[in-house]
């Protein structure tokens, strides 16, 4: 029998140069949202926007992929892979050009947020569609190995080489670089060969709706109150009786014999649901994680894009180096036991940093914490996807995949909105509560003060705080000084109560894994890109 090395039907140059492209989509769609972190305060100034506002717009656009990334998937299945792969890069380079050449927020909400975030949820599900139908054997596996490397390698760079551009050159040449990358992507698509599908082609429309309303209002209910909104409890109950309305759904579909948005037999393996839970648990924690520092060291230390991407690459790089060295040498632990592990070096790292933060100066004092949580994050991404999928069968692993890629994005949109939205509001509640019961503030001006801070101190560093405060007397400007650094610490340590939960949830999660046998590993190349 001829053993197949490449690509069906394809020379090996052409296969290297669809597995570079689907490399470099890859690349961008991860390294995208670091850019935009560390860009937060020059968006905010060149915008004339605030940091809530920005913040809203980080997690709209997790919240959006994660929300439809399923119903992507369907979408690729009926209209075809390669259809669906083209109009997700077209979708997502309309949101890089978009924020080249934006003057508002609303801009950036409407085609980076919701234009782009709907690309990436027909994007992913396609690649992993197209990777799987256009090479096989090794080469196959080599091709899920360099597309999953141009996403670590995103993950790992993307703070500083997104510091780099903004500051050397402005944030918008970060933005329009990624749309070049699409373009040169789109170039080669006539190396793509589509791939049929031929399963049941019937569409769940109500498991659809359902899953779109259940994530969709949970996070949309945390950004509404971010904002001060309305209906904040309607949104969020809305969105918890969605999901449970799916779950009862889907089980009902199932023993219908109809076909469903997700098959509920994949949550029966007690494997594949800790998984996905621990999967969800280490996104939130991240973007918790990566929400709350990057404002903190560009509103409280005045850092530019540069020095904040160097100050996180410590969490960024020791993240892929320990995921890379605890891929390639498994040992004799248990997979259990790693994530165990994991879970606890998050929570030492993230401990450390709400005790460090009132005494940080700079992000030197940050480096250790991050070290520690960025090895424990590492080891997270290094076990989690090959423990859920393990007990799943070939013919679902796709299907598996897709859940653990939508669970993976409603985690990071929830981290990110739950820790934006309780630091912001920690800030003007800490703004209104020392102001009034400051000794050092004239009495006719407590309120004024607080009024003004709460307003404006979220979207200015300490430099330009000092040259508004300029025509104030020395005591007055003093005291304003000393009450907006204690609340900004104050609502750092908040913000970073989220991902410190939410590892500890995860370590309560792991100590069960430890009860359960470990999913046997079965002979396949199938893996989850994102």
């Amino acid at each position: 029998m001829e053993r197949s090395t490449g690509r069906a039907g394809g020379s090996a140059p052409v296969e290297r140069r669809l597995a570079l492209l689907l490399a470099a989509a890859m690349f961008v769609l991860v390294v995208d949202t670091s850019f935009m972190n560390v860009s937060i305060s020059a968006v905010v100034r060149d915008l004339g926007t605030t940091v809530s506002g920005v913040q809203t717009a980080i997690a709209l656009e997790a919240l959006v992929s994660a929300s439809f990334i399923l119903v992507g998937s369907k979408v690729g299945d009926l209209v075809g892979r390669r259809r669906a792969y083209v109009v997700g890069l077209l979708a997502y380079g309309t949101g890089a050009v978009a924020m080249t050449l934006a003057q508002s927020l609303v801009a950036v909400v409407v085609f980076w947020s919701v234009v782009g975030g709907l690309g990436a949820a027909l994007l992913l599900p396609a690649m992993q569609s197209l990777v799987h139908g256009n090479f096989d054997g090794a080469a196959r596996k080599s091709v899920y190995a360099l597309v999953g490397a141009a996403a670590s390698i995103a993950a790992a760079v993307g703070p500083l080489l997104g510091g780099v551009i903004t500051t050397t050159l402005s944030w918008r040449v970060a933005f329009g670089l990624e749309a070049a990358v699409v373009a040169v992507v789109l170039l080669g698509v006539r190396l793509v060969r589509d791939v049929p599908y031929t399963g049941d082609r019937t569409v769940d429309v109500v498991g659809t709706v359902l899953s779109v309303l259940g994530m969709g209002g949970i996070v949309l209910g945390v950004l509404v109150w971010q904002e001060g909104g309305d209906a904040v409890g309607a949104l969020v109950v809305v969105g918890a009786a969605a999901l449970a309305g799916l779950a009862a759904w889907l089980v009902r579909r199932e023993r219908a014999g109809r076909a469903t948005l997700v098959d509920p037999g994949l949550f029966r393996s007690p494997a594949f649901r800790v998984g996905v839970s621990q999967q969800l648990l280490q996104q939130v924690s991240l973007g918790g994680a990566m929400i709350a520092l990057p404002i903190f060291l560009q509103m409280a230390l005045g850092y530019d894009a540069l020095l904040a991407g160097l100050s996180l690459a410590p969490l960024s790089l020791t993240m892929f180096a320990a995921a890379l060295v605890a891929g390639k040498r498994p040992g004799r632990r248990r997979p259990a036991t790693r994530v165990l592990a994991g879970f606890g070096l998050l929570v030492v790292g993230v401990a450390a940093a709400v005790l460090v933060v009132p005494r940080a100066t700079s992000g030197w004092w940050l480096a250790p914490p991050l070290v520690v949580a960025g090895a424990g994050l590492g080891l997270l991404v290094s076990q989690l996807n090959a423990y859920m999928l393990s007990p799943v069968p070939e013919e679902r692993a796709s299907e598996a995949a897709g859940v653990s890629s939508a669970a993976g994005s409603f985690g990071l949109s929830l981290g990110l909105a739950v820790a934006g939205a309780v630091m912001l509001a920690s800030l003007a509640t800490g703004f209104t509560a020392q102001a009034a019961s400051s000794t050092g503030l004239p009495p006719d001006d407590k309120r004024q003060v607080a009024a003004v801070l709460e307003d404006d101190a979220e979207i200015m560093s300490d430099a330009q705080l000092v040259e508004l405060l300029a025509d104030e007397p020395p005591e007055v400007r003093a005291e304003i000084l000393r009450i907006n650094d204690d609340v900004r610490a104050r609502s750092l340590q908040v913000a970073l109560l989220v991902p410190l939960a939410a590892g500890l949830l995860g370590v309560v999660a792991a100590l069960r894994m430890r009860r359960l046998p470990d999913p046997e590993t079965r002979a396949t190349d199938t893996a989850v890109l994102g």
